[in-house]
C-alpha cells in the first residue's frame, strides 16, 4: 500500500472526504423507512450526530434542546461554562473582538480557573430541564471532574484531547490511568481522540464505551498546521472501524466510532457512515445555529493552549435555526441544513437500512465527484460552487 516517497523512505496513501464518493447498489429504500439510531453502552439515540464539546457550540440550553430532539450535545468542563458564573458576557466580548485579536482574548478568558461549583451547576441546569447530560474534560481534570458530574447525575462522559493513548509517558506529573478510570466510573465513557488502528484496538481493550475518531480535520483546528499531524478522516475511520470489527470478533462486545470533524455538509456525514462510523461528532454546522453560544463565531478546544494554540476563531455566520439544520426544512442549497434528512435519503437511495448496513456501501475514488460537471456552480458560488 505505501509508495517511496524518498531513498528508503516509504508512505501510505490516505484519502478524505473530497476524494472518495459512494456507489448505488441494486436496491434502493424508502428513506423514512431507515433505521438511524445507534447506542453507547444500551443507551439509544435517534440521531447519530452529536455536537462537539466547543464553547462557541454547546451551552446549557443548547444541550437540552438537543436532546429534546433526540441527539447528543457534549459540554465542555474545562470551558467558560465553569469558568464564569455568566458566560454570555464573556461570549459576547469573544463575538465582538477584532480576527487580530481573537486568540489573545479567548487566552486571557480561559485564565479564569474553573470552579467545582459551576461544574456542578451546569449538570443540574441539564438534568432539571430533562436534558441528556453529556460532558467533556481533558485527561487532566477527567478523575476530578467525573465525580462532581456523576454526583449530579451526568449520563455520559467523555474523555478528549489531541491525542489520547493508553500509555502516555511523563515524569512532570501523573497521568490518569484510562482503564482504571473508564472501569470505576458508573456511567458509560468516552474516549478520544485517536486515528490508527492499534491505538483504537488499546482504546477499545481497556473499557471505553465509544470512541472519537480524529485528529485536526475541524473546521477550527489549526493542529495540522502547528504540528504536522492528522490522518485524512477516510483513512482514519476505516483503519478504526476495522479495529472495532476485529475487537467485537473477538469478544462480543460492539463499541461504536464516532467520526469527530472534517464534515460540514451532509455528504460528508453519509461518506463517515459509509466509511463505518456508527455516529458522528461536529462543531462548525452547530455553530451556524440561531441557538449556539457563539454567535455565529466558532473556535477550537485548543485555541486558548497560554504557549501554543492550535485552534482559532472562524466566522461561520447563523443561517438557521437548530431544528433546522438538523432536521430541516433546509433554507440553503449547499447541504449545511437537514443533516438527518440528507443521511436518511442517501441510506434510502443506496438500500441501506440501518447504520450497519451503511457500513457495507461501495466505496470508490473519485477525486472529480465535487467538480464534475459543476463549472456553473462553482462560477457564480451557489450549491457546491461555494
Amino acid at each position: 500500500m505505501a509508495e517511496w516517497i524518498g531513498m528508503g523512505r516509504r508512505a501510505r496513501r490516505c484519502y478524505g472526504f473530497d476524494e472518495i464518493a459512494l456507489v448505488p447498489g441494486t436496491q434502493t429504500m424508502n428513506p423514512n423507512e431507515v433505521d438511524t439510531s445507534f447506542e453507547i453502552d444500551g443507551k439509544k439515540f435517534k440521531i447519530p450526530i452529536l455536537a462537539a464539546a466547543m464553547d462557541g457550540v454547546v451551552d446549557v440550553k443548547f444541550a437540552v434542546e438537543m436532546s429534546r430532539i433526540g441527539g447528543i450535545a457534549v459540554l465542555n468542563l474545562d470551558g467558560v461554562q465553569t469558568r464564569y458564573e455568566n458566560p454570555d458576557v464573556v461570549l459576547e466580548k469573544i463575538a465582538k473582538s477584532s480576527p487580530q485579536e481573537a486568540t489573545g482574548l479567548i487566552q486571557s478568558v480561559y485564565n479564569e480557573p474553573i470552579k467545582d461549583k459551576l461544574i456542578a451547576k451546569r449538570v443540574r441546569e441539564i438534568k432539571s430541564q430533562k436534558g441528556i447530560a453529556v460532558l467533556s474534560c481533558i485527561p487532566a481534570h477527567a478523575e476530578k471532574f467525573s465525580k462532581i458530574a456523576i454526583g449530579e447525575g451526568a449520563d455520559i462522559f467523555v474523555v478528549q484531547s489531541t491525542l489520547t493513548t493508553v500509555k502516555h509517558v511523563s515524569s512532570e506529573y501523573k497521568s490518569v490511568d484510562l482503564c482504571k478510570f473508564c472501569k470505576n466510573a458508573k456511567i458509560p465513557v468516552i474516549l478520544g481522540n485517536c486515528v490508527t488502528y492499534e491505538t483504537t484496538l488499546e482504546l477499545l481493550e481497556i473499557g471505553a464505551a465509544g470512541l472519537l475518531i480524529g485528529v485536526g480535520p475541524g473546521a477550527a483546528c489549526t493542529t495540522r498546521g502547528v504540528l504536522g499531524i492528522g490522518v485524512p478522516q477516510v483513512t482514519a475511520i476505516v483503519d478504526s472501524a476495522s479495529a472495532r470489527d476485529f475487537y467485537y470478533k473477538r469478544t462480543g462486545r460492539y463499541v461504536p466510532i464516532i467520526a469527530d470533524g472534517g464534515m460540514s455538509k451532509g455528504g460528508d456525514i453519509c461518506k463517515a457512515f459509509a466509511c463505518g462510523a456508527d455516529a458522528v461528532m461536529i462543531g462548525s454546522s452547530f455553530a451556524r445555529a440561531k441557538e449556539a453560544p457563539g454567535r455565529g463565531y466558532h473556535w477550537g478546544m485548543a485555541t486558548s493552549h497560554v504557549n501554543l494554540p492550535r485552534g482559532t476563531r472562524i466566522f461561520v455566520g447563523t443561517t438557521g435555526s437548530l431544528k433546522e439544520i438538523l432536521l430541516g426544512p433546509a433554507r440553503v442549497d449547499d447541504g449545511s441544513q437537514n443533516l438527518s434528512g440528507a443521511l436518511k435519503t442517501s441510506m434510502g437511495s443506496l438500500g441501506a437500512a440501518d447504520i450497519k448496513q451503511m457500513h457495507d456501501v461501495e466505496i470508490i475514488i473519485a477525486p472529480s465527484i465535487q467538480t464534475e460537471g459543476k463549472i456553473f456552480q462553482v462560477d457564480q458560488r451557489v450549491g457546491m460552487g461555494k
